[in-house]
């Protein structure tokens, strides 16, 4: 039996997982994102920019990037959000591998890793260049501009 589109609305689809951290202490819990959570993130990791043939290209900026998703994801036992996007600049100064590995939980819950950002990627590109492929484009040799 097919569900309704009130019952979709009403399950309780999100995902939390505690993440142990002894560096900081004890426990942090990472929640996945909602759909308009993660497409605003997704957009604010993207930038367009023009090719020498004129056509343009989405390029992912990840400056700061594990940061700018955690913030959006590090909750409370409540389920509120433990940090303002923001507070990412912030975060983003704490230890490397363990921001990776909470990235890591974060980008699983929201059913992101490498294969979903090459698909971004590869979906963006084609929208611009009116290629309907999805395959990525070849890397540029040209320097990336300093953000």
């Amino acid at each position: 039996m097919a569900l309704t589109g009130s019952q979709i609305l009403e399950a309780d689809d999100t995902k939390t997982e505690p993440v142990d951290i002894p560096a900081w202490g004890g426990e942090v819990l990472v929640r996945g994102l909602t759909g308009a959570e993660r497409d605003a993130y997704e957009a604010s990791i993207q930038q367009i920019r023009p090719k020498p043939d004129g056509t343009k290209e989405v390029v992912l900026v990840r400056d700061n990037a594990r940061a700018k998703l955690l913030v959006k994801c590090l909750v409370d036992e409540e389920g509120n959000r433990l940090f303002k996007d923001t507070d990412a600049p912030a975060l983003g100064k704490k230890n490397g591998a363990i921001l990776d590995k909470l990235y890591d939980v974060a980008a699983e819950l929201s059913g992101m890793g490498d294969a979903a950002e090459k698909e971004i990627e590869g979906n963006s590109v084609a929208a611009l260049s009116g290629d309907s492929s999805s395959s990525s484009p070849a890397p540029s040799d040209e320097p990336e501009p300093n953000s």
